[in-house]
């Protein structure tokens, strides 16, 4: 038995590039797939391109004037996980629209709640995956992490991983010659971020998740402050 069996994992690619078009986010993110599979992580690989996700921030934006939305039905895959790896490349030192539509989307969903009654991602690890060949490595992982713990998941440390080429045109991930599969650094950070995803979503299930005291928002509705006290200001 595998040391992590029982845990799920999906990965989002928000590459710009549609299947089977080769992604060299996907290149990087598979070494972090196939180390969880090794491990007993179920895992799902979704490229987000591939979909007709509708850009806006409600649930299902059919609701909304868009005649097609698959996000509803990928939003069902995210529940399911335990751990959710946001991917994608760097495009004038920020992140693709494709990862930034997945971050509305998962916000778009954020005030649903579990069957604790806490927010819907309480319980769930993220982390991210960043390629390209121009600066901005650190600055979508920001954006990415930030927005992921916002929205409830869980951030262990070294969640991140990424890889980048020399500034301007030049190899990509994958390109002969590259350096990218051989770097240590960047395997080096995407082995610690792997292992402590499933470390931490490991942990969480285990326990029963996070803890329902002080945030549980329908009880803040009704009332409940959990001992917190809004002195008057006069």
């Amino acid at each position: 038995m595998a040391e992590f069996d029982g845990l799920k994992a999906i990965f989002f690619n928000g590459t710009l590039k549609k299947s089977p078009e080769t992604s060299n986010t996907d290149g990087l993110l598979q070494a972090s797939a196939e180390l969880m599979r090794k491990n007993g992580v179920e895992v799902e690989v979704v490229r987000t391109i591939d979909f007709a996700i509708a850009s806006g921030v409600q649930p299902d934006m059919r609701e909304h004037g868009w005649s097609e939305d698959d996000w509803p039905a990928l939003y069902e895959r995210v529940k399911s996980a335990d751990i959710v790896v946001v991917c994608g490349p760097i495009w004038l030192g920020d992140n693709s629209s494709q990862t930034k539509l997945l971050i509305e989307r998962l916000y778009s969903n954020s005030a649903d709640v579990n069957d604790k009654g806490q927010y819907i991602y309480y319980g769930k690890v993220g982390g991210c995956i960043i390629t390209g060949n121009e600066d901005g490595v650190k600055h979508c992982a920001m954006n990415i992490l930030y927005s992921l713990q916002h929205v409830g998941f869980t951030i262990p440390p070294d969640a991140d991983a990424g890889w980048i080429g020399p500034i301007g045109p030049g190899p990509s991930y994958l390109d002969k010659g590259s350096g990218g599969p051989e770097s240590d650094f960047t395997n080096k950070n995407l082995t610690f971020m792997t292992y402590n995803l499933m470390h931490f979503a490991k942990m969480l299930k285990d326990s029963g998740g996070v803890p329902i005291k002080g945030n549980i928002p329908e009880k803040w509705e009704d009332g409940e402050r959990w001992g917190f006290h809004n002195p008057e200001y006069r």
